[in-house]
């Protein structure tokens, strides 16, 4: 909205009192949701949509609206997609570590960009070394434009999984991201993962790259890979486990897996 010509009308002009914008964010994003869950529509528009001040009984007032369906005979399958994925919530799974705390295991969102910041300072050289094959600074790891890129995430190309705890006094942390890469060219992904050093050994490394394995499964790839640095065998020990097969390279273990033919976790999450 602020980058619209009438945004600076909406805050108030000549002696007017602003509009109330929480209500007309919302009305957008209920807008988009409404095209999002009833893909049958083709064309929709509110036009004019009376904005008033904030005070007014009818802030927000369509005066007109128009909607064009998609034919009823139309194959569901040639429904164009939308431009931009929205957030998948079909992979929001209630999750328990091994001690039993209550965690979520969910998509990346644009707003976890602070708890990434405090996520990276529980982070040792090690976890660092192992993950990215090199140690890297934390003033680098947690730059705005480095976990910008990270936390906007184009759910078609890239599936990045965090593993949320809430605290007691309603705070949330970071215990573990899990990132899927679509490979360029073939329809197959990379997988890598980070998981915080006080709660390794809880089960969140193998549970997130199930759940990896199941997007996998359900976004229609083929196969998964991974390089994994020889000295990590805690990480080549989770890919095992899962049905990973390792290959020996000069510089790193090789690990893949066919996602279409390898037996899905009963509770692993599904779209379908």
């Amino acid at each position: 909205m602020e980058q619209t010509k009438i945004y600076q009308a909406l805050q108030g002009v000549r002696g007017r009192q602003p509009a109330d914008l929480e209500k007309l964010e919302m009305l957008l994003v209920r807008f988009s949701q409404l095209t999002l869950e009833q893909p049958w529509i083709k064309e929709i528009d509110i036009n004019p949509l009376l904005v008033s001040e904030a005070d007014s009984p009818d802030p927000l007032l369509a005066l007109d609206a128009r909607m064009s369906l998609h034919p009823a005979d139309m194959d569901p399958a040639t429904i164009p997609r939308p431009a931009i994925r929205p957030y998948p919530s079909q992979y929001v799974l209630p999750w328990q570590l091994k001690d039993r705390t209550a965690v979520t295991v969910r998509p990346i969102r644009p707003e976890d960009e602070p708890l990434l910041v405090q996520f990276h300072q529980t982070l040792s050289e090690e976890s660092v070394y192992f993950r990215y094959f090199h140690l890297m600074t934390l003033s680098h790891r947690i730059a705005h434009d480095r976990l910008t890129r990270i936390c906007f995430v184009d759910y078609d190309r890239e599936m990045a999984l965090v593993v949320d705890k809430k605290n007691g006094d309603g705070t949330h942390e970071i215990l573990g991201v899990g990132r899927l890469s679509k490979s360029h060219g073939v329809n197959a992904a990379e997988f890598a993962m980070l998981i915080s050093d006080a709660y390794q050994k809880q089960g969140i490394g193998t549970k997130l790259l199930e759940q990896l394995i199941q997007i996998g499964h359900d976004e229609g790839l083929d196969y998964i890979t991974a390089e994994i640095l020889h000295e990590n065998r805690a990480m080549q020990r989770v890919c095992e486990k899962v049905g990973f097969g390792l290959k020996r390279m000069p510089d790193f273990i090789e690990a893949k897996i066919d996602v279409t033919t390898t037996p899905l976790q009963p509770d692993a999450i599904s779209s379908h």
